[in-house]
């Protein structure tokens, strides 16, 4: 069946004129004339069947439904152009995948590690996106995504990476403020999105908190690490994202770590590695290579 798709040249037309709501300033920026933008737009008009522009003697205004529409084409055309760029970037004799992953799993432990992978893959191209939350993997334009074991991952196929084991950590001069160790007392740096961590991790350590809810909280737990490093306060993070600073003495971490609130990275794709394609399985079995070598 043929698609009932609209010519791109009266897309473009119409998207060009509702953005400037001017056919002269669209015609100029496509190096058209007024004439023929009017004519495109007319054709579209009629292939819809709905008024796009209203008319007023030499003025045009967007209709309500033509408004709806704009923001519409402008959304696809804006896509579309993407993927073309990204598809006349590829290397001819080259191979890429897209991941999506959290975002400070990705700048903390991935990336650090992703030239370990290239020399070893030096035609393929890891493309990282960040993603929050869990989502749909078909039709997503993702190969792979590395996040948390979720059930929204249902039906996937997961493989477990490494597990996120919070600590609480701080920089050397918050200590030196504060008489002894205590965690009572000194700011608590809270993540927006676990706003019960403090006081899960008290309850589960032992450790008395009077006021476990109170203190900034931060979207990432990339922002946390900076905010400690900056002596802000204690944030409880991930050990594995601060393994270089504890190394270094920029983070001290004198209190036991939360084992019993931690959670599970683990890599879903969306049929087993050895289905996968070529570029995927490499990437796959490097992944679980660097998590094995990493595990205490």
């Amino acid at each position: 069946m043929r698609r009932k798709v609209p010519s791109n040249a009266a897309l473009m037309a119409f998207e060009a004129a509702a953005r400037h709501g001017s056919f002269a300033r669209a015609a100029e920026e496509l190096s058209l004339t007024e004439g023929a933008i009017s004519r495109q737009i007319g054709r579209l008009e009629e292939f819809l069947g709905v008024t796009l522009f209203q008319r007023v003697g030499n003025r045009v205004r967007l209709a309500p439904s033509g408004a709806r529409y704009a923001l519409q084409v402008r959304e696809i055309l804006d896509r579309l152009e993407r993927d073309s760029l990204y598809l006349m970037g590829q290397p001819v004799d080259g191979a890429s995948i897209e991941i999506a992953a959290l975002p400070t799993f990705a700048s903390r432990w991935l990336i650090p590690r992703l030239k370990r992978y290239k020399d070893r893959q030096p035609h393929i191209t890891v493309h990282i996106a960040e993603r929050m939350e869990p989502f749909v993997l078909a039709g997503s334009g993702f190969d792979a995504a590395i996040h948390f074991e979720h059930p929204a991952w249902a039906g996937m196929h997961r493989h477990l990476l490494l597990e996120e084991i919070l600590v609480p950590v701080c920089s050397p001069a918050l200590l030196d403020t504060a008489p002894g160790t205590a965690l009572d007392g000194l700011p608590l740096l809270h993540r927006r999105q676990n706003p019960d961590a403090w006081q899960d991790y008290a309850q589960a350590a032992g450790i008395a908190l009077a006021n476990p809810a109170v203190g900034p909280r931060y979207d990432l737990h990339g922002m946390l690490i900076e905010a400690a490093l900056a002596g802000l306060g204690v944030a409880l993070v991930p050990r594995l994202y601060i393994e270089a600073e504890l190394r270094q003495g920029r983070l001290l971490a004198p209190w036991p770590d939360g084992n019993t609130i931690s959670k599970q990275f683990c890599l879903v794709l969306p049929e087993p590695i050895a289905l996968s394609a070529p570029p995927l399985q490499s990437f796959a079995s490097w992944l679980l290579e660097e998590a094995q070598a990493a595990m205490p």
